[in-house]
């Protein structure tokens, strides 16, 4: 039987989600990559990682809302998403303290990094992180998605671009920050970025079957 107290987060993350127009901002025509079923996996990796009880509200909130803006060609849509969460749990009545954490979390996944310690941080990035360990299959779905998200930028460009997104992340010590998701991703995140910067540099006949 569910707790009143998880009752009552449930509505609360309904009703935010309501107010903050969710269902509209995650179906435009122009995401093919940041959408729902992308929230939706978000949100079972984070129950993958398992983080404490505690943090399980502010993270589905974060989840929700750390692409509630998403325009390609602007830099500051995590701070635009993090001002809409505000905005739409401000309007529910959601705590002060509440409000703050989502907020933070929502900004850390401008860059994917949290410090030792923030365990919501860490379990939050990682989840947003997990694509790039998927199977390899569907590895590249995701890439072909992002790509049509960025379909306005020149071919050259977009390659210059997407690699030196990756090569960040392959660059890190470590791509993850939880025991578990470099236990189980990290490996399969570094043959993935591995292999599509190398299509870049491949003959366009040789990229079809990519």
């Amino acid at each position: 039987m569910m707790s009143d107290a998880t009752e009552e987060q449930a509505r609360l993350l309904d009703a935010a989600v309501v107010a903050g127009g969710l269902g509209a901002r995650y179906t435009q025509a122009h995401r093919a990559y940041h959408n729902l079923t992308h929230i939706e996996d978000v949100l079972l990796r984070i129950e993958e990682l398992t983080p404490p009880k505690e943090h399980e509200l502010s993270l589905a909130l974060a989840t929700w809302f750390h692409d509630a803006v998403y325009q390609p060609d602007r830099d500051d849509n995590e701070e635009r998403s993090a001002y809409a969460a505000y905005d739409a749990l401000e309007q529910v009545g959601a705590s002060p303290d509440l409000m703050a954490e989502v907020v933070r979390l929502i900004r850390l996944t401008a860059g994917h990094s949290a410090d030792d310690g923030d365990i919501a941080g860490a379990v939050l990035c990682d989840a947003d992180l997990s694509i790039l360990g998927a199977p390899r299959e569907k590895y590249v779905q995701y890439a072909q998605a992002i790509r049509q998200e960025y379909i306005h930028v020149p071919v050259a460009d977009y390659h210059l671009g997407r690699a030196d997104a990756l090569r960040s992340f392959a660059e890190r010590e470590h791509i993850y920050r939880t025991p578990y998701a470099r236990e189980h991703w990290e490996a399969r995140a570094r043959e993935n970025i591995e292999a599509e910067i190398a299509c870049f540099d491949a003959p366009p006949d040789s990229q079809a079957g990519s």
